[in-house]
C-alpha cells in the first residue's frame, strides 16, 4: 500500500557514500534501520504528496533536469524534527542555489495542476537528508552521538532527480541534473 510520493535529490557516489556509512553505524548500533529496510536512497525530499500521477510528472521533471547543473551541497550539522516520527537527519547549508532549485521545481509541479503543501513552499521548506527514522525515544540521545562521530562537513553533488514511490522505496523515473541526452 502506496504511503506517498516524493521527487527526490540524489547525490554523487562519494557523497552518497558517506551517507549509508551514517545508515550503517546506526543500523550496527540497531538504533535504526527503517531506511534500509525499505530500500530508500540518500537524498534529500523536494516535493512530496501523497497522490500523484507518475505520468503527468515524468516531461515536467526531465526538463527541469535538463535546465540545471549538479548542485554543490555541504552536510554542516545534525538536526531532528519536533515531532513523533523520531527522524534524525543531515542539514546541508541552506544555499541560494539550493532553494531556488527546489522553488522553481515547485513552480514547475504547480503549472501542472499540482497542488504545493505547506511545508514544500518556499518559505517553509527545510531541507534535510534523513540518516534514521522511528528512532526509539531512548536511543535518541546516543544516536546524536553516534552521528556527532561524522566527520562533519561532508560535500560533494546533487547529480540527479528522481521521482519514487513509498513505501518501500521504488523509482518510477531519474533524470541527470543538465543532462538533455534522449534515453
Amino acid at each position: 500500500m502506496s504511503q506517498g510520493f516524493s521527487i527526490e535529490l540524489y547525490f554523487d557516489p562519494a557523497l552518497e557514500n558517506q551517507v549509508l556509512k551514517a545508515w550503517n553505524v546506526l543500523a550496527r548500533r540497531q538504533i535504526s534501520t527503517q531506511l534500509i529496510e525499505i530500500e530508500s536512497r540518500p537524498h534529500i525530499t523536494l516535493f512530496s504528496s501523497p497522490f500523484l500521477d507518475p505520468a503527468k510528472l515524468e516531461s515536467v521533471v526531465k526538463s527541469f533536469a535538463s535546465k540545471q547543473g549538479p548542485l554543490p551541497l555541504s552536510f554542516t550539522s545534525i538536526g531532528s524534527f519536533p515531532n513523533d516520527k523520531n527522524v534524525l537527519f543531515l542539514a546541508p547549508v541552506p544555499t541560494m542555489a539550493l532553494l531556488q532549485f527546489q522553488a522553481q521545481l515547485c513552480e514547475a509541479i504547480k503549472k501542472e495542476g499540482i497542488e504545493i503543501g505547506e511545508e514544500f513552499k518556499a518559505d517553509s521548506w527545510i531541507p534535510f537528508c534523513a540518516v534514521a527514522q522511528d528512532v526509539p525515544k531512548t536511543r535518541i540521545a546516543e544516536a546524536f552521538c553516534v552521528l556527532r562521530e561524522s566527520k562533519l562537513p561532508i560535500s560533494g553533488y546533487a547529480m540527479d532527480i528522481g521521482l519514487v514511490e513509498f513505501s518501500p522505496v521504488r523509482e518510477y523515473f531519474s533524470f541527470e541534473l543538465g543532462n538533455t541526452v534522449e534515453a
